[in-house]
């Protein structure tokens, strides 16, 4: 909210609150934008009383304005409102001795909308260290006392999106309690400009700093083994301390501890600090538990101290080179666009960052070069691939008018295009966007984790210090056993590998499908797909092209093919009816020639009438040539020198007729086509049959999707109940309604889903709208370059090809088989490895080992095998890739 007083007065019941949020999923968790447009207040009484604007992005059509009007009226000292809903924002004249903004804004919540503070500014700063649910954890505790208002952090990218009032709180307080909590921040941008202020290289995890104090202790962790258990006979007290003698051995192992564990001990202060149980903490309390045991009780457990700072610096690289591997196929798809572009600029040209390259710039791309921001041709011709937006396998030819899109590679051609959207609003910078936010959208599994570690770590803290305490009373061991026995299952009390287990198998999902042209807007929408159990298609544009084609031709009564599409191109030339303009491009695709048109003249609801080089012709509905008194039930066909197809062949054996109106009409009716008849008043010269065609891939992705286990399919058409039959039986549905208003496609999905457990609906993005959002899942066909379809569907098949939808199901299926598995896994063998513990089956470097870098690196792997399913090229089925 921006409070924008008159002057004369100031508003005593301070300022409206700057923290109304909304949960993801609720009502209007959707992205809002800041609105700085003034409105004219000038309608409102300011004699009375004090005027503020409030900023309401969400209130965004009439009805919205209507009930945050309604609710802001029942308070008392109102005097005047205006809600905009073109700007979102809602301007007030109240008395502050009756009421305030703070009062106006909880009106405006309990209309069910959020009043936004402009003053907000969101930041996403990339953390690359923080890549574990404990890491995370430190941060959050850290961010918790900065006052900011929101706060997201992503393990899985590294990265951290803060919400914070500019007025209260600084950039640099956000980045300083960051690395409070002992963690780095490389790269910071805002939502606005998507600049970038502090890049940089995440150096190599083999050979950095922890790495090389991994190794160097490792080398005295050996040394020690050496003397300990090889070279006895130089094993010999080296010092005295506190009473305790240290051997070459213990030294040795100090040694390793003092090197490998200073990054633990470090983050366990940090973990401490921002009061964070995790495994940070847990093995520095291990660590230490080990060395105070050995030094003040005499119990030598050095070896175990020094093998738990040394494998767990190994496990915390492999944790983190696992982790890479999830953010390295995000990564890919930040490096599809250029950074730099070839611009014309006074009459030459010049090669400058994209960030600054400008609407309506005119883009050089030369063969091989990708296409550096969305546009339109303008100059040029070229074949493009698009499969880094769209997934199509074979390039698209481009001419001038055509839109292309950044991150796209020009093939052959040299192209000119003109820029349409600024870096950072391009097509692919809006996929890189919903796929980094797709994470916030928590499947249920992974809400089932985080609720359940929250449980798991104080448990087996306490199981560690009952069986440190017990096992000597109740299993006989000695007090060092025990206190290793304490030490082990400190190791496994975080749930790491169980935490990580749902987000990185998300990520990897979301990451292949966008590469593979398909853009998942959340983990919860990737779930619910895997548990689909019916599909909806619309019938336009989804099933079928969308656009009428001519499908046959019969000719008669001694006229060629091309005699007929030269007589209907006459005819329907000057119409402006769909199946006019199809009847006249199959006409100029077939490359006949041209008839001298006047007197045309439309037949209403029947069809048209023209005189073509002088005579009269007519082409319209079989009732038009009744009424010119043919006789439709004897018509002769043209054997030679016409084509008649094979679904109007209906020879009569004595005098090669066809019987239009009984047979060739009503059969090619019922495939669904529009039948148009072409002649003169005294000879009917053919038939054309006109229908909206349906797609190659169609019947295939039907067939397909009921082999990967979807139980019913449906089509929902607002197309009559011929036609509509027609189409289902030709693409294999097992269910249709037709003749269906968009309200009533609505009924259907709700239907369904009252039926089923899980419904996806396929549509176009935008006429089916509505159906989309009532669907358990909302599939939009062709949303590249398309902003509505983008931000409203869940789930959008970015190119125009319904082959993709198998492809989305079973990637959707195995994502969900991976995440069970992983998180059953994780947590089957770290309780199977506790519960061995205190019978002394399981050593501390197994612990750490197995428990915590072989889960985590297991279930980033099982997580990455969803990369390899893809579209197949040629048979249109899906196959892993090999």
């Amino acid at each position: 909210m921006t409070p924008s007083d008159d002057d004369s007065q100031t508003d005593q019941g301070g300022p409206p609150s700057q923290t109304h949020n909304h949960e993801p999923g609720s009502q209007h968790s959707h992205d809002t934008k800041q609105h700085t447009n003034d409105i004219d207040e000038s309608s409102l009484s300011r004699e009375q009383g004090t005027v503020t604007r409030f900023a309401v992005p969400e209130m965004d059509c009439p009805s919205c304005a209507g009930k945050v009007e309604n609710s802001v009226k029942r308070l008392d000292g109102i005097n005047d409102l205006n809600p905009q809903a073109t700007t979102g924002t809602l301007t007030v004249s109240y008395d502050h001795e009756r009421t305030s903004a703070t009062a106006i804004a909880e009106r405006v919540e309990k209309a069910g909308y959020t009043v936004e503070d402009e003053s907000e500014t969101s930041i996403k700063l990339t953390v690359p260290e923080m890549d574990c649910a404990s890491c995370a954890g430190k941060i959050e505790n850290a961010l918790k006392k900065t006052g900011v208002t929101t706060y997201e952090t992503r393990p899985t990218t590294g990265t951290v999106v803060v919400t914070f009032e500019s007025s209260r709180v600084k950039e640099a307080d956000v980045i300083k309690a960051i690395e409070s909590a002992g963690y780095g921040v490389t790269e910071t941008r805002t939502d606005k400009s998507g600049d970038h202020k502090a890049g940089g290289e995440r150096e190599s995890i083999w050979t950095s700093s922890r790495a090389l104090k991994t190794w160097v202790s490792g080398g005295f962790v050996a040394l020690g083994l050496l003397f300990e258990f090889f070279l006895t006979g130089q094993n010999i007290q080296i010092v005295g301390l506190l009473g305790t003698e240290l051997l070459v051995a213990d030294v040795l192992f100090l040694i390793a501890v003092a090197t490998g564990g200073q990054e633990i001990l470090r983050n366990g202060y940090y973990s401490a600090r921002n009061l964070n149980l995790d495994i940070d903490f847990l093995m520095s309390v291990a660590i230490l538990g080990a060395l105070v045991a050995s030094l003040v009780f005499g119990e030598a457990l050095y070896f175990e101290a020094a093998t738990l700072a040394f494998l767990f610096s190994i496990a915390e690289l492999l944790e983190r080179y696992s982790m890479d591997r999830a953010r390295n196929s995000l990564r890919e798809l930040m490096d599809l666009s250029p950074d730099e572009a070839t611009v014309k600029r006074d009459g030459g040209t010049e090669t400058i960052p994209v960030d600054e390259v400008a609407v309506g710039d005119i883009v050089v791309v030369k063969p091989g070069e990708k296409i550096p921001m969305d546009g339109a041709v303008v100059d040029g011709e070229s074949a493009v691939n698009q499969a880094p937006i769209t997934g199509e396998s074979v390039p698209v030819d481009k001419t001038a008018g055509d839109e292309v899109y950044a991150g796209t590679i020009n093939e052959e051609g040299y192209l000119e295009v003109e820029v349409t959207s600024a870096a950072g609003e391009n097509t692919l910078s809006r996929i890189v966007e919903m796929v980094e936010d797709a994470q916030s959208n928590k499947t249920e599994r992974e809400q089932f984790v985080e609720r359940f570690s929250a449980y798991y770590t104080p448990v087996v803290v306490a199981f560690a210090v009952l069986t440190t305490v017990a096992s000597p009373y109740v299993l006989g061991t000695t007090w060092s056993t025990a206190v290793v026995y304490g030490l082990t299952l400190l190791v496994l009390a975080c749930p790491c590998a169980f935490v990580i287990s749902t987000p990185v198998s998300v990520v990897s999902g979301i990451t292949s499908a966008a590469k593979n042209g398909v853009l998942i807007k959340g983990g919860n929408h990737l779930e619910a797909m895997g548990a689909v159990d019916v599909v909806a298609f619309d019938k336009t544009g989804t099933l079928t092209k969308g656009e009428l084609t001519v499908t046959d031709v019969v000719p008669l009564n001694g006229n060629s093919e091309e005699d007929v599409l030269r007589c209907a191109r006459g005819l329907e030339q000057r119409s402006e009816h769909p199946i006019g303009e199809a009847i006249v491009a199959e006409a100029g695709s077939a490359g006949v020639d041209e008839r001298e048109v006047d007197d045309f003249e439309s037949i209403t609801g029947k069809g048209v009438r023209a005189n073509l080089d002088g005579t009269p012709h007519f082409a319209g509905k079989p009732g038009l040539f009744e009424e010119l008194e043919f006789d439709l039930s004897h018509v002769h066909a043209t054997t030679e020198g016409g084509v008649v197809t094979q679904t109007a062949r209906q020879l009569c054996d004595r005098n090669n007729c066809l019987d239009l109106l009984e047979e060739t009409v009503p059969e090619l009716q019922a495939e669904g086509k529009t039948v148009v008849l072409v002649g003169t008043e005294d000879e009917l010269e053919g038939v054309i049959a006109v229908a909206d065609e349906i797609r190659p891939e169609a019947k295939r992705t039907v067939a397909r999707l009921k082999q990967l286990g979807v139980a019913r399919t449906v089509m929902l058409t607002g197309d009559n109940e011929r036609t509509a039959r027609a189409i289902a039986d030709q693409v294999g549905v097992d269910e249709y309604r037709a003749e269906l208003l968009p309200e009533d496609k609505v009924t259907a999905i709700e239907e369904l889903v009252d039926e089923f457990d899980g419904v996806a609906m396929v549509g176009d993005g935008i006429n089916d709208a509505p159906a989309l959002a009532t669907a358990t899942v909302g599939v939009a066909m062709g949303a590249a370059g398309t902003d509505t379809a983008l931000e409203t569907a869940d789930i959008a098949l970015m190119g125009d090809d319904l082959a993709k939808l198998p492809y989305l199901y079973e990637l959707a299926n195995d994502a969900n088989g991976v995440i069970r598995q992983n998180i059953w896994a994780s947590l089957g063998v770290k309780a199977g490895l506790a519960l061995a513990v205190p019978f002394g089956y399981v050593p501390i470097w197994l612990a750490v080992l197995a428990g915590d870098a072989g889960m985590t690196t297991a279930v980033t792997g099982n997580a990455m095998r969803l990369s390899r399913i893809r579209p197949a090229i040629d048979d249109r089925d899906t196959v892993p890739d090999s």
